[in-house]
């Protein structure tokens, strides 16, 4: 399935489940993996993970799409389409969705090193990052004491 391929699939669910068209873009992401799909607010567009049609098929990847199609059509009509709201919950339930997509098997999801440590200079507890960042913002979670930031080695790691 591609692309195009979706957008027919959203269009039509859209009009059988919800009797309103969609109008905007749906296309496939490769890159997501702890979620099933998204709805982008601005620009009314919806992407669906790919990964979760090829591990589990059409069937849990309708209830996906009807899922990021009750953000789409409850934002339009200006009511509450957030997971908190009311109305969302009740449209998602009425139309068969489903509030969480199952979890993919952590072979299929990215795995990025350690690169850095964040170690407490108070405590000494360390804490793993993936990603750089600024230890003066931050403090401690165990004593709030001040955090010292260590570039991990990679060559040691692979």
């Amino acid at each position: 399935m591609d692309d195009r391929q979706l957008q027919l699939w959203v269009e039509k669910i859209s009009l059988s489940s919800f009797g309103r068209p969609f109008q905007h873009q749906a296309r496939f992401n490769r890159r997501l993996t702890a979620t099933g799909g998204r709805y982008f607010t601005r620009t009314h567009d919806i992407e669906i993970s790919w990964a979760q049609y090829e591990q589990f098929g059409a069937e849990d990847v309708e209830k996906i799409i009807k899922h990021e199609l009750c953000h789409y059509h409850l934002h339009l009509m200006k009511r509450g389409y957030q997971h908190r709201d009311a109305d969302f919950q009740n449209l998602l339930a009425q139309v068969g969705g489903t509030r969480y997509c199952q979890s993919l098997p952590a072979s299929m999801k990215r795995k990025e090193p350690y690169r850095y440590k964040l170690v407490c200079m108070g405590c000494k507890v360390e804490y793993m990052r993936k990603r750089k960042l600024d230890p003066t913002k931050y403090a401690c979670g165990k004593c709030r004491g001040k955090l010292k930031l260590y570039a991990l080695d990679l060559q040691k790691n692979s």
